[in-house]
């Protein structure tokens, strides 16, 4: 029973074929295409305004040449919105609970903003190895903490995301399960478990959209720091 718990985190695959590039390619499919014509559906209309002030609140704090990342960084924000709320749905898998794959998004990501910095203004972006005022003695100490902290950033937004999505996904199955089990035996405390629940899918919601804002937002400060 403990590691069924873990047997919906495993990559599905059907006749040897990964689904998970399947579970990546969906979301984009059930968004509607916006038309050229003046007056839209409500659905398009309220994805469209959603999509604008999203962007507007993660562009307000950076420059002009940050905002060649707005495309980039709102598609980005959709696309683990998406995903993580499909994967709420029964019998579906989360390719976000893959450290893997939330890897491959923060690396890349995240070497870009150093890059950036490093080419547009590299005496700032070193300069933040070196806090100002450090007593001497204390220099290289310091520099090769922030060094490490700086290379931290992408591991830990891969975990943050992975993490949190994997315990809520297990504690969920955890209370279905005691439900499912309590429900013969003691159907009062079987339906208190079941409130319990339906109360935590609320949350797990509320969850896989901050968690997909967290990430983007942690990438939007990033490169806050180097343009």
């Amino acid at each position: 029973m403990a590691m069924s718990f873990f047997d919906q985190f495993a990559s599905p695959s059907y006749l040897g074929i990964p689904l998970i590039a399947i579970a990546i390619a969906l979301p984009w499919v059930m968004y509607p295409t916006p038309s050229t014509r003046w007056i839209n559906n409500r659905l398009t209309t309220i994805q469209g305004w959603l999509i604008n002030r999203f962007t507007s609140q993660l562009m307000l704090p950076l420059n002009v040449g940050g905002h060649k990342w707005a495309l980039l960084l709102a598609s980005l924000m959709i696309f683990l919105i998406t995903i993580n709320m499909l994967g709420l749905l029964p019998y579906t898998f989360t390719p976000t609970t893959q450290l893997s794959l939330n890897m491959g998004f923060a690396v890349p990501l995240w070497f870009a903003t150093v890059l950036i910095g490093m080419r547009n203004q590299p005496t700032v972006a070193l300069g933040h190895l070196l806090p100002e005022g450090t007593p001497i003695p204390l220099i290289p100490i310091l520099i090769i903490i922030e060094t490490i902290s700086l290379f931290i950033r992408p591991l830990a937004l891969g975990v943050r995301l992975t993490a949190n999505l994997t315990a809520g996904h297990l504690l969920i199955q955890l209370i279905a399960t005691a439900v499912f089990v309590l429900l013969p035996m003691m159907p009062t405390v079987a339906i208190l478990t079941a409130t319990v629940l339906f109360l935590l899918t609320l949350l797990e919601v509320a969850v896989a959209m901050i968690q997909a804002y967290v990430f983007v937002l942690l990438l939007s400060l990033y490169l806050q720091e180097n343009v």
